[in-house]
Protein backbone atom coordinates (compact mmCIF):
# COMPACT_ATOMS: atom_id res chain seq x y z
CA UNK A 1 0.00 0.00 0.00
CA UNK A 2 2.82 2.53 1.07
CA UNK A 3 4.48 1.82 -2.44
CA UNK A 4 0.51 2.97 -4.37
CA UNK A 5 0.76 5.92 -2.60
CA UNK A 6 4.27 6.89 -3.26
CA UNK A 7 3.80 6.08 -7.00
CA UNK A 8 0.04 7.94 -6.72
CA UNK A 9 2.00 11.41 -5.01
CA UNK A 10 4.84 11.03 -7.44
CA UNK A 11 2.37 11.12 -10.69
CA UNK A 12 1.29 13.88 -9.04
CA UNK A 13 4.52 15.67 -9.04
CA UNK A 14 4.61 14.92 -12.60
CA UNK A 15 1.28 16.43 -13.54
CA UNK A 16 1.96 19.36 -11.43
CA UNK A 17 5.43 20.18 -13.33
CA UNK A 18 3.48 19.64 -16.50
CA UNK A 19 0.77 22.35 -15.66
CA UNK A 20 3.21 24.73 -14.59
CA UNK A 21 5.00 24.34 -17.65
CA UNK A 22 8.58 23.66 -15.57
CA UNK A 23 11.71 23.02 -17.64
CA UNK A 24 11.50 19.87 -19.94
CA UNK A 25 14.44 18.10 -18.49
CA UNK A 26 12.95 18.21 -14.84
CA UNK A 27 9.61 16.92 -16.34
CA UNK A 28 11.66 14.01 -17.74
CA UNK A 29 13.33 13.72 -14.92
CA UNK A 30 10.50 13.14 -13.02
CA UNK A 31 8.91 11.12 -15.42
CA UNK A 32 11.70 8.68 -15.86
CA UNK A 33 11.44 7.99 -11.45
CA UNK A 34 7.40 7.21 -11.93
CA UNK A 35 8.17 4.76 -15.05
CA UNK A 36 10.49 3.34 -12.45
CA UNK A 37 8.48 3.30 -9.38
CA UNK A 38 5.36 1.78 -11.67
CA UNK A 39 8.06 -0.79 -12.89
CA UNK A 40 9.16 -1.97 -9.44
CA UNK A 41 5.25 -1.88 -8.14
CA UNK A 42 4.73 -4.12 -11.32
CA UNK A 43 7.22 -6.15 -10.90
CA UNK A 44 6.15 -6.71 -7.51
CA UNK A 45 2.49 -7.49 -8.01
CA UNK A 46 4.38 -10.57 -10.85
CA UNK A 47 1.24 -8.35 -13.60
CA UNK A 48 3.14 -5.60 -14.89
CA UNK A 49 0.98 -3.57 -17.69
CA UNK A 50 2.20 -3.80 -21.18
CA UNK A 51 0.64 -1.01 -23.66
CA UNK A 52 1.20 -2.00 -27.27
CA UNK A 53 1.93 1.47 -28.15
CA UNK A 54 4.68 3.76 -30.64
CA UNK A 55 5.85 6.44 -28.79
CA UNK A 56 4.66 9.90 -28.33
CA UNK A 57 5.25 11.36 -31.32
CA UNK A 58 6.08 8.69 -33.75
CA UNK A 59 4.01 6.63 -35.57
CA UNK A 60 4.26 2.77 -37.54
CA UNK A 61 4.10 3.48 -41.81
CA UNK A 62 2.21 0.59 -43.33
CA UNK A 63 2.25 -0.02 -46.93
CA UNK A 64 0.02 2.20 -48.73
CA UNK A 65 1.16 5.12 -46.07
CA UNK A 66 4.97 3.83 -47.64
CA UNK A 67 3.86 3.78 -51.24
CA UNK A 68 2.91 7.43 -50.96
CA UNK A 69 5.79 8.78 -48.91
CA UNK A 70 8.68 6.52 -51.66
CA UNK A 71 6.37 8.74 -54.16
CA UNK A 72 7.61 12.00 -52.46
CA UNK A 73 11.52 10.91 -52.26
CA UNK A 74 11.62 9.63 -55.62
CA UNK A 75 10.29 13.40 -56.85
CA UNK A 76 12.37 15.09 -54.50
CA UNK A 77 16.00 12.60 -55.48
CA UNK A 78 15.45 13.17 -58.88
CA UNK A 79 15.58 17.14 -58.18
CA UNK A 80 18.81 16.77 -56.11
CA UNK A 81 20.30 14.50 -59.06
CA UNK A 82 19.29 16.28 -61.68
CA UNK A 83 21.54 19.58 -59.90
CA UNK A 84 24.27 17.79 -60.02
CA UNK A 85 24.33 16.88 -55.55
CA UNK A 86 26.44 13.91 -54.01
CA UNK A 87 25.08 11.81 -51.57
CA UNK A 88 26.30 11.69 -47.83
CA UNK A 89 25.42 9.96 -44.80
CA UNK A 90 26.08 10.67 -40.96
CA UNK A 91 25.56 8.84 -37.70
CA UNK A 92 21.92 9.38 -36.35
CA UNK A 93 23.66 10.46 -33.00
CA UNK A 94 26.92 13.00 -32.09
CA UNK A 95 28.45 13.56 -29.11
CA UNK A 96 26.49 16.17 -27.21
CA UNK A 97 29.00 18.93 -27.68
CA UNK A 98 29.06 18.86 -31.30
CA UNK A 99 25.31 20.23 -31.06
CA UNK A 100 24.87 22.45 -28.05
CA UNK A 101 25.50 25.64 -28.75
CA UNK A 102 24.55 25.52 -32.63
CA UNK A 103 20.36 26.14 -32.10
CA UNK A 104 19.50 29.01 -30.10
CA UNK A 105 16.50 28.53 -27.89
CA UNK A 106 15.49 25.18 -29.65
CA UNK A 107 18.52 23.70 -28.04
CA UNK A 108 16.32 22.47 -25.17
CA UNK A 109 14.62 20.25 -27.95
CA UNK A 110 17.49 18.49 -28.23
CA UNK A 111 17.40 14.27 -27.05
CA UNK A 112 20.29 13.61 -25.06
CA UNK A 113 21.34 10.06 -24.23
CA UNK A 114 22.34 8.33 -21.07
CA UNK A 115 26.45 8.12 -20.40
CA UNK A 116 27.50 5.09 -23.02
CA UNK A 117 31.40 4.09 -22.42
CA UNK A 118 32.18 7.68 -21.33
CA UNK A 119 30.46 9.23 -24.36
CA UNK A 120 27.85 12.31 -23.88
CA UNK A 121 25.60 12.00 -27.20
CA UNK A 122 22.89 13.21 -28.09
CA UNK A 123 20.36 12.67 -31.52
CA UNK A 124 21.17 14.61 -34.29
CA UNK A 125 18.44 17.86 -34.00
CA UNK A 126 19.07 18.28 -38.01
CA UNK A 127 21.30 17.22 -41.00
CA UNK A 128 22.78 20.49 -41.44
CA UNK A 129 25.02 20.81 -37.90
CA UNK A 130 26.49 17.39 -38.86
CA UNK A 131 27.35 18.33 -42.20
CA UNK A 132 28.99 21.11 -40.83
CA UNK A 133 31.29 18.78 -38.98
CA UNK A 134 31.65 16.40 -41.69
CA UNK A 135 32.93 19.02 -43.83
CA UNK A 136 35.53 20.66 -40.73
CA UNK A 137 36.92 16.85 -39.82
CA UNK A 138 37.51 15.73 -43.50
CA UNK A 139 38.63 19.18 -44.11
CA UNK A 140 36.43 19.85 -47.50
CA UNK A 141 35.98 22.86 -48.51
CA UNK A 142 33.59 22.43 -51.65
CA UNK A 143 31.00 19.99 -52.19
CA UNK A 144 27.35 19.92 -53.55
CA UNK A 145 25.54 17.46 -51.55
CA UNK A 146 22.18 15.38 -50.73
CA UNK A 147 21.05 13.52 -47.56
CA UNK A 148 17.94 12.18 -46.71
CA UNK A 149 17.62 10.75 -42.83
CA UNK A 150 15.90 11.07 -39.13
CA UNK A 151 16.13 13.76 -37.19
CA UNK A 152 15.03 13.96 -33.88
CA UNK A 153 13.18 16.77 -31.53
CA UNK A 154 11.91 16.30 -28.35
CA UNK A 155 9.22 18.70 -29.09
CA UNK A 156 5.09 19.11 -28.76
CA UNK A 157 3.97 16.94 -31.60
CA UNK A 158 0.97 18.06 -33.62
CA UNK A 159 0.60 14.73 -35.69
CA UNK A 160 -2.35 15.76 -38.09
CA UNK A 161 0.02 18.83 -39.50
CA UNK A 162 3.37 16.62 -39.85
CA UNK A 163 5.30 17.55 -36.86
CA UNK A 164 6.46 14.58 -35.58
CA UNK A 165 9.28 13.84 -32.45
CA UNK A 166 10.90 11.46 -35.45
CA UNK A 167 11.16 12.82 -38.78
CA UNK A 168 12.94 12.72 -41.71
CA UNK A 169 14.72 15.93 -43.15
CA UNK A 170 15.49 15.83 -46.86
CA UNK A 171 18.71 18.27 -47.34
CA UNK A 172 20.43 19.74 -50.70
CA UNK A 173 23.57 22.47 -49.67
CA UNK A 174 26.14 23.62 -51.57
CA UNK A 175 29.52 24.25 -49.86
CA UNK A 176 32.63 26.41 -50.95
CA UNK A 177 33.66 29.89 -51.83
CA UNK A 178 31.84 31.23 -54.92
CA UNK A 179 30.57 34.35 -56.42
CA UNK A 180 27.60 35.88 -54.73
CA UNK A 181 23.70 34.96 -54.76
CA UNK A 182 24.32 32.19 -57.58
CA UNK A 183 24.26 29.19 -55.19
CA UNK A 184 21.57 30.90 -53.12
CA UNK A 185 19.27 31.22 -56.64
CA UNK A 186 19.74 27.90 -57.02
CA UNK A 187 18.66 26.43 -53.70
CA UNK A 188 15.41 28.57 -54.28
CA UNK A 189 15.12 27.37 -57.88
CA UNK A 190 15.15 23.57 -56.33
CA UNK A 191 12.19 24.33 -53.86
CA UNK A 192 10.16 25.85 -56.57
CA UNK A 193 10.96 22.57 -58.95
CA UNK A 194 9.97 20.51 -55.93
CA UNK A 195 6.90 21.80 -54.61
CA UNK A 196 5.64 22.15 -58.12
CA UNK A 197 6.36 18.66 -58.94
CA UNK A 198 4.25 17.24 -56.23
CA UNK A 199 1.76 19.24 -57.17
CA UNK A 200 0.71 20.52 -53.39
CA UNK A 201 -1.03 23.35 -54.34
CA UNK A 202 -0.40 27.03 -54.50
CA UNK A 203 2.91 28.45 -52.28
CA UNK A 204 4.67 31.23 -51.68
CA UNK A 205 8.91 31.09 -51.18
CA UNK A 206 9.36 33.96 -48.61
CA UNK A 207 12.95 35.09 -48.35
CA UNK A 208 15.03 37.36 -46.03
CA UNK A 209 18.30 37.88 -44.96
CA UNK A 210 20.16 37.53 -41.36
CA UNK A 211 22.05 40.92 -41.88
CA UNK A 212 18.99 42.91 -42.66
CA UNK A 213 17.62 41.80 -39.76
CA UNK A 214 20.56 42.47 -37.24
CA UNK A 215 20.84 46.07 -38.76
CA UNK A 216 16.98 46.29 -38.83
CA UNK A 217 17.34 45.76 -35.18
CA UNK A 218 20.27 47.77 -34.56
CA UNK A 219 18.87 51.05 -36.00
CA UNK A 220 15.42 50.17 -34.09
CA UNK A 221 17.28 50.22 -31.02
CA UNK A 222 17.82 46.45 -30.16
CA UNK A 223 20.82 45.93 -27.60
CA UNK A 224 23.63 42.97 -29.28
CA UNK A 225 22.56 40.83 -26.52
CA UNK A 226 18.79 40.61 -27.55
CA UNK A 227 19.43 40.14 -30.82
CA UNK A 228 19.11 36.17 -31.16
CA UNK A 229 16.00 36.11 -28.80
CA UNK A 230 14.22 39.11 -31.25
CA UNK A 231 14.66 37.53 -33.46
CA UNK A 232 13.36 34.09 -32.24
CA UNK A 233 9.96 36.27 -31.41
CA UNK A 234 9.97 37.81 -34.79
CA UNK A 235 10.05 34.06 -36.20
CA UNK A 236 6.44 33.33 -34.70
CA UNK A 237 4.82 36.08 -36.88
CA UNK A 238 3.78 33.14 -39.32
CA UNK A 239 1.67 31.31 -35.71
CA UNK A 240 0.85 34.42 -33.75
CA UNK A 241 -0.28 38.06 -34.90
CA UNK A 242 1.64 41.14 -34.26
CA UNK A 243 0.60 41.84 -30.78
CA UNK A 244 1.43 38.88 -29.46
CA UNK A 245 4.72 39.01 -30.57
CA UNK A 246 4.91 42.63 -29.52
CA UNK A 247 3.75 41.48 -26.38
CA UNK A 248 6.48 38.60 -25.28
CA UNK A 249 9.06 41.20 -26.89
CA UNK A 250 8.46 43.49 -24.26
CA UNK A 251 7.01 41.60 -21.50
CA UNK A 252 9.27 38.64 -21.37
CA UNK A 253 12.42 39.51 -23.51
CA UNK A 254 12.60 42.66 -21.36
CA UNK A 255 12.61 44.71 -25.09
CA UNK A 256 11.41 49.00 -24.31
CA UNK A 257 8.40 49.46 -26.16
CA UNK A 258 9.80 52.20 -28.77
CA UNK A 259 12.30 49.44 -29.88
CA UNK A 260 9.20 46.82 -30.17
CA UNK A 261 7.19 49.39 -32.26
CA UNK A 262 9.41 50.21 -34.33
CA UNK A 263 10.46 46.99 -35.37
CA UNK A 264 6.91 46.10 -35.99
CA UNK A 265 6.86 49.32 -38.47
CA UNK A 266 9.32 47.14 -40.54
CA UNK A 267 8.20 43.69 -40.02
CA UNK A 268 5.13 43.72 -41.34
CA UNK A 269 6.86 45.05 -45.01
CA UNK A 270 6.68 41.78 -48.07
CA UNK A 271 7.00 42.84 -51.59
CA UNK A 272 9.64 42.05 -54.44
CA UNK A 273 12.44 44.26 -55.84
CA UNK A 274 10.24 47.32 -55.76
CA UNK A 275 9.97 46.90 -51.94
CA UNK A 276 13.80 46.08 -51.69
CA UNK A 277 14.45 49.39 -53.92
CA UNK A 278 12.50 51.32 -51.35
CA UNK A 279 14.82 49.81 -48.39
CA UNK A 280 17.78 50.64 -50.22
CA UNK A 281 16.91 54.21 -49.98
CA UNK A 282 15.67 54.03 -46.13
CA UNK A 283 17.25 56.56 -44.44
CA UNK A 284 17.97 54.72 -41.30
CA UNK A 285 18.86 51.25 -42.74
CA UNK A 286 20.76 52.66 -45.95
CA UNK A 287 22.67 53.88 -43.16
CA UNK A 288 23.37 50.30 -41.41
CA UNK A 289 26.70 48.39 -43.02
CA UNK A 290 25.27 45.35 -42.42
CA UNK A 291 21.68 45.94 -43.52
CA UNK A 292 22.52 47.91 -46.64
CA UNK A 293 24.71 44.69 -47.51
CA UNK A 294 22.28 42.36 -47.41
CA UNK A 295 19.57 44.58 -49.45
CA UNK A 296 22.71 44.63 -52.01
CA UNK A 297 22.59 40.74 -52.12
CA UNK A 298 18.90 40.53 -52.04
CA UNK A 299 18.44 43.08 -55.01
CA UNK A 300 21.24 40.55 -56.46
CA UNK A 301 19.53 37.66 -55.57
CA UNK A 302 15.97 38.41 -57.28
CA UNK A 303 17.71 39.45 -60.60
CA UNK A 304 18.67 35.94 -60.73
CA UNK A 305 15.39 34.85 -59.74
CA UNK A 306 13.99 36.75 -62.45
CA UNK A 307 15.75 34.75 -64.93
CA UNK A 308 15.28 31.42 -63.66
CA UNK A 309 11.49 32.55 -64.41
CA UNK A 310 10.53 31.99 -60.68
CA UNK A 311 10.05 35.31 -58.47
CA UNK A 312 6.03 35.03 -59.20
CA UNK A 313 5.91 32.45 -56.04
CA UNK A 314 9.04 34.81 -54.05
CA UNK A 315 8.56 37.10 -51.47
CA UNK A 316 10.22 39.31 -49.82
CA UNK A 317 9.13 39.34 -46.42
CA UNK A 318 10.95 40.95 -43.02
CA UNK A 319 8.97 38.95 -40.76
CA UNK A 320 10.98 36.02 -41.47
CA UNK A 321 13.58 35.41 -39.50
CA UNK A 322 14.48 31.65 -38.88
CA UNK A 323 14.94 30.63 -35.24
CA UNK A 324 18.11 29.02 -35.78
CA UNK A 325 21.26 30.56 -34.28
CA UNK A 326 23.74 29.51 -37.45
CA UNK A 327 21.91 31.62 -40.08
CA UNK A 328 24.23 34.61 -41.42
CA UNK A 329 23.19 35.38 -44.47
CA UNK A 330 19.65 34.72 -47.04
CA UNK A 331 16.63 32.67 -45.01
CA UNK A 332 13.95 31.48 -46.74
CA UNK A 333 10.80 29.34 -45.81
CA UNK A 334 8.31 27.84 -48.23
CA UNK A 335 4.58 27.69 -47.50
CA UNK A 336 1.56 26.72 -48.71
CA UNK A 337 -1.16 29.13 -49.23
CA UNK A 338 -4.33 27.52 -48.88
CA UNK A 339 -5.67 23.46 -49.48
CA UNK A 340 -8.75 22.21 -51.66
CA UNK A 341 -11.52 22.32 -50.32
CA UNK A 342 -12.08 18.95 -49.55
CA UNK A 343 -9.50 17.93 -47.49
CA UNK A 344 -10.03 17.85 -43.53
CA UNK A 345 -9.38 21.46 -41.38
CA UNK A 346 -6.25 19.67 -39.94
CA UNK A 347 -4.49 19.98 -43.52
CA UNK A 348 -5.21 23.52 -43.93
CA UNK A 349 -2.73 24.92 -41.18
CA UNK A 350 0.42 22.50 -42.19
CA UNK A 351 2.75 25.24 -42.02
CA UNK A 352 6.42 25.54 -43.73
CA UNK A 353 7.04 22.92 -45.52
CA UNK A 354 10.69 23.85 -46.38
CA UNK A 355 13.14 26.15 -45.24
CA UNK A 356 17.01 26.80 -45.18
CA UNK A 357 19.63 29.86 -45.82
CA UNK A 358 22.96 30.44 -45.65
CA UNK A 359 25.19 29.51 -42.83
CA UNK A 360 29.21 30.78 -43.38
CA UNK A 361 29.97 30.69 -39.95
CA UNK A 362 28.87 27.06 -39.07
CA UNK A 363 31.70 25.01 -40.74
CA UNK A 364 34.10 27.28 -38.53
CA UNK A 365 32.84 26.34 -35.34
CA UNK A 366 34.22 22.92 -35.32
CA UNK A 367 37.80 23.59 -37.24
CA UNK A 368 40.56 23.78 -34.90
CA UNK A 369 41.84 26.86 -37.11
CA UNK A 370 38.56 28.48 -37.30
CA UNK A 371 38.67 28.01 -41.32
CA UNK A 372 35.49 28.94 -42.96
CA UNK A 373 33.72 27.34 -45.39
CA UNK A 374 30.53 29.27 -47.14
CA UNK A 375 27.09 27.00 -47.23
CA UNK A 376 23.94 27.98 -48.44
CA UNK A 377 21.56 25.07 -48.10
CA UNK A 378 17.69 24.07 -48.19
CA UNK A 379 15.24 21.29 -45.55
CA UNK A 380 12.42 19.87 -47.42
CA UNK A 381 9.35 19.49 -44.63
CA UNK A 382 8.76 15.75 -46.19
CA UNK A 383 6.45 15.03 -43.06
CA UNK A 384 4.42 17.40 -43.17
CA UNK A 385 4.23 16.97 -47.04
CA UNK A 386 3.52 13.91 -46.65
CA UNK A 387 0.57 14.59 -44.58
CA UNK A 388 -0.73 16.56 -47.28
CA UNK A 389 -0.46 13.92 -50.21
CA UNK A 390 -1.95 11.75 -47.40
CA UNK A 391 -4.92 13.37 -46.58
CA UNK A 392 -5.20 14.12 -50.51
CA UNK A 393 -5.26 10.75 -51.49
CA UNK A 394 -7.71 9.85 -48.93
CA UNK A 395 -10.19 12.56 -50.19
CA UNK A 396 -9.72 11.29 -53.24
CA UNK A 397 -10.22 7.52 -53.14
CA UNK A 398 -7.45 6.85 -55.56
CA UNK A 399 -6.39 2.95 -55.18
CA UNK A 400 -2.76 3.10 -54.52
CA UNK A 401 -0.60 0.47 -55.61
CA UNK A 402 2.08 -0.62 -52.75
CA UNK A 403 3.69 -3.18 -54.70
CA UNK A 404 5.42 -2.70 -58.35
CA UNK A 405 4.62 -5.99 -59.53
CA UNK A 406 4.96 -6.46 -63.28
CA UNK A 407 3.10 -9.41 -63.67
CA UNK A 408 1.48 -12.36 -62.05
CA UNK A 409 2.21 -15.77 -63.50
CA UNK A 410 -0.67 -17.74 -63.00
CA UNK A 411 -1.41 -21.13 -64.36
CA UNK A 412 -5.38 -22.34 -66.05
CA UNK A 413 -4.95 -26.00 -64.94
CA UNK A 414 -4.49 -28.55 -61.81
CA UNK A 415 -0.73 -30.01 -61.76
CA UNK A 416 1.12 -26.80 -63.37
CA UNK A 417 2.74 -25.36 -60.21
CA UNK A 418 6.23 -26.58 -61.40
CA UNK A 419 5.82 -25.06 -64.73
CA UNK A 420 4.79 -21.83 -62.88
CA UNK A 421 8.31 -22.33 -60.37
CA UNK A 422 10.12 -22.46 -63.97
CA UNK A 423 8.31 -19.56 -65.45
CA UNK A 424 8.57 -17.46 -62.62
CA UNK A 425 12.32 -18.05 -61.93
CA UNK A 426 13.29 -17.24 -65.47
CA UNK A 427 11.31 -13.66 -65.24
CA UNK A 428 13.07 -12.78 -61.64
CA UNK A 429 16.62 -13.80 -63.60
CA UNK A 430 15.69 -11.48 -66.77
CA UNK A 431 14.99 -8.41 -63.79
CA UNK A 432 10.78 -8.35 -64.08
CA UNK A 433 8.90 -7.79 -61.05
CA UNK A 434 7.07 -10.90 -60.93
CA UNK A 435 4.97 -12.80 -58.41
CA UNK A 436 2.67 -16.24 -57.99
CA UNK A 437 0.00 -17.30 -55.44
CA UNK A 438 1.26 -19.77 -52.90
CA UNK A 439 -0.60 -22.68 -53.78
CA UNK A 440 -0.49 -25.75 -55.66
CA UNK A 441 -3.93 -25.43 -57.44
CA UNK A 442 -5.05 -22.03 -57.50
CA UNK A 443 -8.50 -21.48 -59.22
CA UNK A 444 -7.57 -19.58 -62.01
CA UNK A 445 -10.20 -16.65 -61.13
CA UNK A 446 -8.89 -16.04 -57.76
CA UNK A 447 -5.29 -15.45 -59.21
CA UNK A 448 -7.02 -13.06 -61.58
CA UNK A 449 -8.82 -10.96 -58.86
CA UNK A 450 -5.54 -10.83 -56.78
CA UNK A 451 -3.90 -8.94 -59.69
CA UNK A 452 -7.25 -6.80 -60.07
CA UNK A 453 -7.21 -6.29 -55.87
CA UNK A 454 -3.18 -5.01 -55.65
CA UNK A 455 -3.20 -3.64 -59.35
CA UNK A 456 -1.01 -5.84 -61.42
CA UNK A 457 -1.43 -5.27 -64.75
CA UNK A 458 -0.36 -8.48 -66.45
CA UNK A 459 -1.11 -12.18 -66.10
CA UNK A 460 1.34 -14.82 -67.68
CA UNK A 461 -0.93 -17.86 -67.65
CA UNK A 462 0.68 -21.17 -68.67
CA UNK A 463 -1.92 -23.94 -69.43
CA UNK A 464 -0.98 -27.34 -71.21
CA UNK A 465 -2.04 -26.26 -74.41
CA UNK A 466 0.75 -23.66 -74.41
CA UNK A 467 3.24 -25.56 -73.00
CA UNK A 468 2.86 -27.88 -76.20
CA UNK A 469 3.10 -25.03 -78.12
CA UNK A 470 5.89 -22.64 -76.93
CA UNK A 471 4.17 -20.17 -75.73
CA UNK A 472 2.50 -18.12 -72.76
CA UNK A 473 -0.79 -16.53 -72.39
CA UNK A 474 -0.71 -13.03 -71.82
CA UNK A 475 -3.80 -11.19 -70.19
CA UNK A 476 -3.78 -7.21 -69.72
CA UNK A 477 -6.04 -6.93 -66.40
CA UNK A 478 -7.32 -3.56 -67.32
CA UNK A 479 -8.79 -4.82 -71.06
CA UNK A 480 -9.29 -8.34 -70.35
CA UNK A 481 -7.60 -9.05 -73.75
CA UNK A 482 -5.66 -11.92 -73.99
CA UNK A 483 -2.66 -12.70 -76.58
CA UNK A 484 -0.57 -15.84 -77.03
CA UNK A 485 3.34 -14.60 -76.78
CA UNK A 486 6.80 -16.91 -77.69
CA UNK A 487 8.12 -17.94 -74.60
CA UNK A 488 11.26 -16.23 -75.59
CA UNK A 489 9.51 -13.05 -76.25
CA UNK A 490 7.65 -13.19 -72.91
CA UNK A 491 10.23 -10.78 -70.80
CA UNK A 492 10.72 -8.25 -73.76
CA UNK A 493 6.31 -8.14 -73.91
CA UNK A 494 6.65 -7.74 -70.72
CA UNK A 495 8.70 -4.69 -70.31
CA UNK A 496 7.06 -3.08 -73.26
CA UNK A 497 3.58 -3.55 -71.64
CA UNK A 498 4.44 -2.04 -68.06
CA UNK A 499 6.61 0.53 -70.01
CA UNK A 500 4.18 2.87 -69.27
CA UNK A 501 3.08 2.21 -65.68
Amino acid sequence: MAEEAAVRAQAETVRRLKQDKADPDEIAKEVSKLLEMKAQLGADEGKQKFVLKTPKGTRDFGPKEMAIRERAFKAIISCFKRHGAEVIDTPVFELKETLTGKYGEDSKLIYDLKDQGGELLSLRYDLTVPFARYLAMNKISNIKRYHIAKVYRRDNPAMTRGRYREFYQCDFDIAGQFDPMIPDAECLKIVHEILSDLQLGDFVIKVNDRRILDGMFAVCGVPDSKFRTICSSVDKLDKMPWEEVRSEMVGEKGLSPEAADRIGEYVQLHGGLDLIERLLQDPKLSQNKLAKEGLGDMKLLFEYLTLFGITGKISFDLSLARGLDYYTGVIFEAVLLQQEKEHVEEAVSVGSVAGGGRYDGLVGMFDPKGRKVPCVGVSIGIERIFSILEQRLEASEEKIRTTETQVLVASAQKKLLEERLKLISELWDAGIKAEMLYKKNPKLLNQVQYCEDTGIPLVAIVGEQELKDGVVKLRIVATREEINVRRESLVEEIRIRTSQC
